[in-house]
């Protein structure tokens, strides 16, 4: 796509920051190398090498974090004076295979792939500390910022947690990030103030029973119906337990049991996910899903062992913060570049920072304008529109600037 001029969004002019065009294409380059190299959480040693050499050229100090990968990098020194803003990226890939046909910057390592944007947002973080570099030096950034590029957003119960125990937030009073979206058009972001993800726990049971002939299933534990029941009935129970607006529901993703047509196994297992749009109902859900695996398994007399595994929380978005991107953006782009979006049922582990300090996620659209093919994050396939890069560039340079100078 052409490279778009300053006078092709009104308001621009208003901010100083505006992206050159060497640098266009250099963040391009970058998100290219990223996406051609991609690593899986705790194990992104060349992405935090290339983030951190990038850094470093434009005369900054970034600090790799004592977990091993993954770094901070403060533009500017905080005087302990008033908390600083932090731009969050996160640097993982996933454990997919890159499918794109015909494209050369399609992943190189097998069954590794970006395929849920976090290249973008690498890059756009990265790009936005080195024009806040640049700013800072002409006395145009009022106070410092913090960079964050986080290891592991793919692993639960997410990497985010860790790097707050790292002292990432030491100094930060406000948080921001964006996350890629395909039914967004690049040149846009989605906002919403409150919840904008849900709650994602994993889930793992274990069923024994003593096993027998299909003859005599009154003499044993019927191990495949108790399994059945499971999958059926609990969703059910959890679902009449919780308040229906909170959203909890319970999807099984993995049942496994048996190896002959005429032999009630003695051993079952299932898996599956455990998502949830309210805050406060998801700090109840282990205790209402592992009632409710209890009295199933007992109703049909099996053993059950529960692996309840914590996720993340929902990102629950502060509308100070949401505001503050809504104005960054319409500064930049327009009123118009700024749409309203749903509540997602993905999990995202922003919302561990989100604990901590106010911040705000934004949907970053990606998608080719007039481009109407359904495509969904963590498909083999995925890719964007590069024009986004800029546009979360701006949006974080933008953001920055309003809230030194507020």
């Amino acid at each position: 796509m052409s490279p778009e001029s300053e006078a092709d969004h009104p308001g621009e002019a208003a901010l100083p920051g505006t992206l050159p065009e060497a640098l266009r294409a250099e963040l391009i380059e970058f998100r290219r190398d990223l996406h051609m190299h991609p690593e899986l959480g705790n194990q992104e040693f060349r992405t935090t090498a290339a983030i951190k050499a990038r850094l470093e050229k434009a005369g900054l100090k970034p600090r790799v974090l004592a977990i091993g990968t993954g770094l901070i990098c403060d533009i500017g020194e905080w005087d302990g004076g008033r908390p600083m803003l932090a731009l969050r990226a996160d640097i993982d890939g996933l454990p997919i295979p890159d499918t794109k046909s015909e494209c050369p910057y399609r992943s190189k390592v097998p069954d590794r792939a970006h395929a849920c944007g976090h290249d973008v947002h690498t890059t756009v973080v990265l790009g936005a500390g080195l024009v806040l570099a640049e700013l800072y030096k002409r006395g145009q950034l009022a106070r410092p910022v913090r960079l964050v590029f986080q290891p592991a957003e793919e692993v639960l119960p997410g990497g985010a947690a860790d790097v707050v125990e790292c002292g990432v937030l030491d100094g930060v009073g406000r948080m921001l990030a964006v996350h890629c979206d395909p039914k967004v058009d690049a040149g846009k972001i989605g906002l919403r103030e409150g919840a904008i993800t849900s709650a994602c726990d994993r889930l793992e049971i274990a069923l024994d029973g003593p096993g027998g002939h299909t003859a005599r299933p009154h003499l044993t534990t019927d191990l495949v119906t108790a399994a059945a029941r499971v999958v059926t009935d609990v969703p059910a129970i959890v679902a009449r337990r919780a308040d229906a607006r909170s959203g909890l529901a319970v999807t099984w993703g993995r049942v496994e049991s048996g190896h002959a047509p005429n032999v009630i196994p003695q051993h079952a297992e299932l898996s599956g996910t455990v998502r949830c749009l309210n805050l406060d109902t998801w700090r109840q859900a282990p205790d209402l899903v592992v009632a409710a695996i209890d009295e199933v398994a007992n109703l049909h007399r099996a053993k059950s062992e529960i692996n309840y595994v914590r996720g993340v929380p929902p990102v629950v978005n502060d509308p100070d913060a949401t505001e503050l991107m809504r104005v960054a953006m319409a500064a930049r782009r327009g009123a118009d570049s700024v749409e309203g979006t749903e509540q997602s049922l993905g999990g995202e582990d922003f919302s561990w920072y989100l604990e901590h300090v106010p911040g705000a996620m934004a949907r970053l659209g990606v998608r080719v304008p007039g481009d109407r093919v359904g495509r969904d994050l963590h498909q083999g396939d995925f890719d964007v529109d590069e024009s986004a890069i800029s546009v979360g560039v701006e949006l974080f340079t933008a953001a920055a600037l309003i809230d030194s100078a507020g």
